[in-house]
């Protein structure tokens, strides 16, 4: 694994697009020819990373694993027990409650609505036009200090309390480098809905020929967050189809469940 600075890394791409006025088309094919090629990332079928995150000044280790198909897990480990965040069997979400220690299946409508995300891995932007997904480019803006051409990308519908809502992000791609610096979307449910949620991109690293985001930070705007810092990261993994199942009841000689 190997980390380059950016401004190294992507200066072919920066002195092709700059002497013209840009297009989606010419931001989306410099992003990926800087990540690593339109081709090679059509070929990753999943995969595994370990990281690490801050929570309330503790260090909180994680695992993580999403296929093509959309199976995926989340794993965190506290107090010696592990916790399962949220995964996805094939069929249905589920979690690991942290207050009753059961696995939990989710709701049906959040179940649908991850559903609607799965044909987007491994990256949102690479097969938008397929997915139906319409991408503007709205404007200039500045985050953080950086220069980022503003993409207004309009996805599939979500339901919320079962009326069908627009889904947009919106995407920061770094003028200089042309790699996304933060997303953007409303909130739509819940005691935080009409605020902003963010994500912040930084420390992109080399894997296996892609770049990825090595730093995630996800917060409300004007709020705190918490991060997650990728340790390690791994394409096409070999894994255990178990680990995305949820766990069948074990049933005492009572016939009661545990």
């Amino acid at each position: 694994m190997k980390k380059i600075a950016l401004a190294a890394l992507f200066i072919i791409g920066v002195i092709s697009v700059k002497a013209q006025d840009v297009t989606v088309d010419q931001i989306l094919d410099t992003y990926f020819e800087n990540v690593g090629g339109r081709e090679a990332w059509s070929k990753v079928e999943g995969y595994s990373m370990k990281a690490n995150v801050d929570a309330q000044g503790m260090t909180i280790p994680i695992d993580m694993v999403n296929l093509k198909d959309g199976r995926m897990v989340t794993k965190f480990t506290f107090q010696g027990k592990e916790f399962v965040q949220q995964a996805f069997d094939g069929e249905t979400t589920w979690s690991v409650s942290f207050m009753t220690m059961k696995a939990e299946k989710g709701e049906s409508e959040d179940t649908e609505n991850y559903k609607r995300t799965i044909s987007e891995f491994p990256d949102a932007l690479l097969k938008h036009k397929e997915n139906g997904y319409t991408i503007e480019l709205d404007g200039e803006d500045t985050k953080d200090g950086v220069d980022c051409y503003k993409l207004k990308v309009t996805k599939k519908t979500q339901l919320v309390e079962g009326e069908e809502k627009e889904n947009i992000v919106y995407y920061y791609m770094d003028k200089e480098n042309f790699v996304p610096i933060m997303q953007e979307q409303e909130m739509m449910s819940g005691q935080m809905k009409g605020q902003i949620a963010q994500t912040l991109f930084s420390d992109y690293q080399e894997v296996e020929g892609l770049y990825f985001p090595f730093s995630m930070t996800y917060q409300t705007e004007g709020g705190g967050g918490q991060t997650i810092q990728v340790e390690s990261m791994k394409l096409n993994p070999e894994v255990d189809d178990s680990i995305f199942m949820f766990p069948a009841e074990e049933v005492t000689e009572e016939g009661e469940e545990k």
